[in-house]
């Protein structure tokens, strides 16, 4: 696979000419089949477009839409978020995964409170100060909620402006990256910036999709480099693929007399950081010594159950869950605040580590 054009620069004249009109066309298509109707497309101010920003990130439409409507109900304000407490801002965004970026939310919305005032920087370059806003993240947060020119490029539009242009190689290099930022200033227009920057994400989310992407019905078809060779499931480029290691663990699902169960609130930092989570042993430990040491009690049954694959972005970790009941509730839990009993006929607003949530279901009376 070679590319054909790797910079703006290596354009032709034909080509310009063609791509003098890219937006126009871009937008002229968004008019007639755009999305129009997301819940952050109402009401439209720098908090809601920065938050559904956020969720979209490495998670689909279908799925943001019922977490963005209900955080918007919980923190409908900038400062309301910046003053929530940290299991709320948690609890909201159990499921969706990536829980960096509920973390870097908050901090942000605080940040923005105390040196902005609770109003939003309106350049990139600022923006990018704030913890979890990067270049196109800030790019839609002054085109869509500011209407000032700036260029995104989120993994739908990677994927458009990799196929029409025939971009070689994987966007997490440096050099492939650059090139798109190239192409994403290049066609961003002075006018309509806000559309056009809903049109680029739509284009890439329903039509030039990873697989069988609807090429007939592209605006960009005319001088799509990647449709004219045949090659669209060649662009953007793969990640080189890594082994990935693998961890053990065992998850201690353990239920007192009335049916709760005890969870344990993870360090801010590290996996599933803030989030509440069952206590975890070694594959070789005893969860009797556990019971016995933590809870200073010997468990009146103890169950393993079969082991399954929770996947990482960096490695695998497989789970045993295992099933401790006892006779009473330990006097000891509580400390720090640390743990707590959970009741799920009765939950509290906490966030839950997605194996937790599911554990919790499953093993529930």
């Amino acid at each position: 696979m070679t590319s054909t054009m790797s910079s703006p620069q290596n354009i032709s004249q034909s080509e310009q000419r063609l791509n003098i009109n890219i937006s126009d066309r871009v937008l002229t298509w968004f008019d007639q089949h755009g999305r129009k109707d997301l819940p952050w497309q109402k009401d439209i101010n720098p908090y809601r477009v920065w938050v559904s920003e956020i969720m979209l990130q490495q998670t689909q439409v279908t799925t943001v839409i019922a977490y963005f409507e209900r955080f918007m109900d919980e923190l409908p304000t900038i400062e309301d978020l910046a003053v929530a407490d940290d299991d709320l801002v948690m609890h909201l965004w159990t499921g969706l995964g990536y829980y960096t970026r509920a973390r870097n939310l908050h901090k942000s919305a605080k940040l923005v409170c105390s040196e902005y005032s609770g109003v939003f920087p309106s350049t990139v370059e600022t923006l990018c100060e704030l913890p979890g806003i990067g270049r196109s993240t800030a790019g839609a947060i002054v085109s869509i909620a500011f209407k000032q020119p700036a260029a995104i490029l989120d993994g739908n539009v990677k994927r458009v402006l990799a196929r029409h242009n025939a971009i070689d190689g994987w966007p997490g290099k440096t050099p492939v990256l650059n090139t798109l930022w190239q192409y994403a200033e290049s066609f961003s227009p002075d006018q309509r910036v806000a559309d056009y920057s809903q049109a680029m994400m739509d284009l890439g989310a329903t039509l030039c999709t990873r697989s069988k992407p609807s090429c007939s019905l592209c605006p960009l078809e005319q001088d799509c480099l990647a449709n004219a060779e045949g090659t669209q499931t060649d662009y953007p480029g793969k990640k080189p693929k890594k082994v990935l290691p693998v961890k053990s663990t065992q998850m201690l699902i353990i239920k007192n007399p009335e049916g709760e169960f005890l969870l344990e609130k993870r360090p801010n930092s590290g996996i599933w950081g803030g989030l509440w989570t069952f206590p975890q042993i070694d594959s070789d430990q005893s969860p009797t010594d556990y019971s016995l040491d933590r809870l200073k009690q010997t468990p009146n049954a103890i169950d393993h159950q079969q082991a399954y694959r929770h996947t990482f972005s960096h490695y695998h970790l497989d789970i045993t869950p295992v099933i401790i009941e006892l006779n009473k509730s330990p006097a000891v839990i509580m400390e720090g605040q640390s743990q707590l009993w959970y009741n799920s006929k009765q939950p509290p607003a906490i966030g839950l580590a997605t194996p937790t949530k599911k554990l919790i279901s499953k093993y529930s009376q």
